[in-house]
């Protein structure tokens, strides 16, 4: 049974989505935005005038703290939030420097940040990739000392205990995974999607489910689906992302618990868009979307950005289903200027944006077919998805094929849900594109 629009009246929740903040901490205004480092805007500054903003610039740049304030210090003009979601990578890109100490230092710092500005808000964390050292390193838990990943997992129970129940906190600290309540009706589930990167070389070993995540994840999708709740999930890699096998077994749990997934929210792109999940039998009649929201970091090129979630509210027969979202970036050309100020904006609300009559699954796969026919609708699209900075080369035809495969394509190397997309293209050839724009 899809799910319905809530009743005339029926209350609504807004939940605050941040991702990829990536605080760089040797950022310097005035430094150089085009170095030959993986990662640019760095001390010391460049002398006489040009360099990175004092907000932050386009190019391979982070955010100074500063900017990640401005955002938190903002944030009452899109509120009041019932909730926020933070779906992590804290740290810099600049990876080949990084300590543990680095990482606990980013993790403590923005952590309570957080807890400044957002008050009694409930926040729900999930693990980025970058948290760790080196990056993108999460051994399974049975890996034990130096070489484990406790000394993460247990500064970060420290550091969000008073967001978190106790139970939450013990699966945090075993494995990076958690589940807690929401608000009646509604159970959130944080997955360490660590454990289905392709860029971790610890699933060497074992790649299908090495920390027992998925079939926890069913255990509490069983129990949730008994006790008539609605799951949010959230984490940090999109799940088209990730190596094939946990990509397919969780695209499996995904159509079982239909019924009790309400949504699906991810970030590690950097940029604004969306995975579709279809039902195994045909592949055409749509279940549930995996919203991927973009970056708060510049990282590659872009503006700062965050995102808000309207969703259907607690009351007895709530979906907990996405009604809308909005989208909110700091447009860099402006704020840099002589004696501006940060001012957050709005970008665009989905819904009014693409003239979509509602948000559930369904919408979104119809959005994809609309995306074929309509040029225009399309690159308002592409608008967005780089955050109101798109790059000066235009996507056409191959880049638009690799764009509404991606979208349709939540489950990893399946050349299958693409076929119904016009114009056809190997998927070989799609995959190559895809490889081209992965930035993290």
């Amino acid at each position: 049974r899809p799910p319905r629009p809530p009743p005339p009246g029926a209350p609504t929740a807004r939940v605050l989505f941040l991702t990829d903040l990536h605080w760089d901490r040797r950022y310097a205004a005035g430094s150089d935005p085009d170095c030959p480092d993986p990662l640019c805007c760095r001390s010391p500054a460049l002398p006489g005038p040009g360099g990175a903003g004092f907000w932050g610039e386009y190019g391979k740049c982070d955010l100074p703290l500063r900017t990640i304030a401005a955002l938190l210090a903002g944030l009452p003009r899109a509120g009041p939030f019932a909730a926020a979601y933070w779906t992590g990578d804290i740290p810099a890109h600049d990876v080949w420097q990084q300590r543990r100490e680095d990482q606990l230092l980013a993790l403590r710092t923005v952590s309570a940040l957080l807890r400044r500005h957002l008050g009694a808000l409930p926040v729900f964390p999930a693990v980025g990739n970058h948290e760790t050292t080196p990056v993108n390193a999460f051994p399974p838990p049975y890996v034990r000392g130096n070489q484990s990943a406790a000394w993460l997992y247990d500064a970060m129970a420290e550091a969000w205990r008073d967001w978190l129940p106790p139970a939450a906190l013990r699966t945090l600290r075993a494995a990076g995974f958690y589940t807690a309540a929401v608000w009646p009706g509604l159970r959130l589930v944080s997955l360490n999607m660590n454990f289905c990167s392709q860029a971790n070389f610890w699933l060497l070993i074992n790649s299908t489910d090495p920390a027992g995540q998925l079939q926890w994840l069913v255990g509490v999708l069983e129990a949730a689906e008994r006790d008539g709740e609605k799951v949010h999930i959230i984490g940090h890699i999109p799940p088209a992302h990730c190596m094939r096998s946990w990509s397919w077994n969780y695209y499996r749990i995904v159509n079982r618990f239909e019924g009790t997934i309400a949504a699906q929210f991810f970030g590690h792109t950097h940029v604004d868009e969306f995975e579709m999940f279809y039902d195994e039998e045909t592949l055409t009649r749509p279940v549930s979307v995996a919203f991927v929201a973009p970056s708060v970091t510049t990282y590659i090129n872009l503006n700062p950005g965050y995102r808000v979630y309207e969703v259907d509210g607690a009351y007895p027969g709530s979906s907990h289903a996405v009604l809308d979202h909005e989208t909110f970036i700091l447009n860099l050309t402006e704020a840099n200027a002589l004696g501006a100020e940060p001012r957050w904006q709005r970008l665009y609300g989905a819904r009014e944006a693409y003239a979509m009559a509602g948000a559930f699954p369904a919408d979104w796969d119809l959005l994809i077919r609309r995306f074929q026919d309509d040029e225009r609708l399309f690159q308002r699209f592409w608008y967005h998805f780089h955050k109101g900075h798109p790059p000066r080369e235009p996507c056409l035809e191959a880049c638009k094929a690799a764009l509404l495969c991606a979208l349709r394509t939540a489950r990893s190397a399946d050349p299958e849900l693409c076929r119904p997309l016009r114009p056809t293209r190997p998927f070989r050839h799609i995959q190559e594109l895809w490889r081209q724009r992965r930035l993290c």
